[in-house]
């Protein structure tokens, strides 16, 4: 274990409280918030230290949910959404209650089952100004939205787009049954190329908001 400051060092692991559970740096965790109400805040470690009394503190780097961001949740944030923001703190390692996944946006879909502990990351986010990188993803359906992935989307034959059920007319059952699907634009053989537009995900507002430290 390497010295840091006097009195200090680092350590290559925690044990959370009251489990057998091992957090090392690189882990990702769930810390208990101040507002018994809130779900637990998700973080990744970055370091574990100890002071001469054996007093055990973690420095991490927060991931925010969309309601916690600058322009809030907005339709297509999935459920276990999380952006990786550019806040760090340094915070008591009893604040942390488990461990869990943050899985890229790709490996995420790919779930067979979606556990409590599982979530997804597919922006960097800046806590200050509220932008994200990247600032802009691509867009599916006619609704032209970006992809949730809570939502159900049918992929169609011709073009290779892929529309929500709603969209077209269909109810969620109707598209499971299908066996092939035509959107209206290639069952009506109108092959003009769709637009490749992106959409912007951040603010529209140039908003400055300095980040609010934490409390626990």
């Amino acid at each position: 274990m390497a010295k840091t400051k006097p009195g200090k060092k680092d350590l290559d692991s925690y044990t959370i409280k009251g489990t057998n559970k091992i957090v090392r740096p690189g882990d990702c965790v769930l810390m208990r918030p101040s507002d018994s109400d809130k779900p637990p805040y998700v973080a990744r470690v970055e370091k574990i230290e100890a002071d001469h009394r054996n007093n055990v503190k973690v420095r991490v780097r927060w991931y925010y949910r969309p309601e916690e961001s600058i322009g809030g949740r907005r339709q297509f944030h999935g459920a276990k959404e999380l952006f990786l923001s550019d806040h760090f703190d340094v915070q008591s390692a009893h604040t942390i209650e488990g461990k869990c996944t943050v899985h890229s946006f790709k490996n995420y879909t790919k779930l067979d089952n979606v556990g409590a502990e599982d979530y997804f990351c597919r922006f960097e986010y800046k806590a200050a100004t509220g932008g994200f990188t990247p600032d802009r993803v691509a867009v599916y359906c006619k609704c032209e939205m970006p992809y949730n992935p809570d939502d159900l989307m049918v992929q169609c034959e011709g073009c290779k787009d892929w529309f929500h059920p709603s969209c077209m007319g269909m109810t969620i059952d109707e598209a499971k049954k299908l066996d092939n699907f035509l959107c209206s634009d290639c069952s009506s053989e109108n092959d003009a190329k769709r637009s490749s537009n992106a959409f912007p995900v951040s603010p529209s507002a140039e908003a400055k908001v300095e980040p609010k430290r934490r409390k626990r």
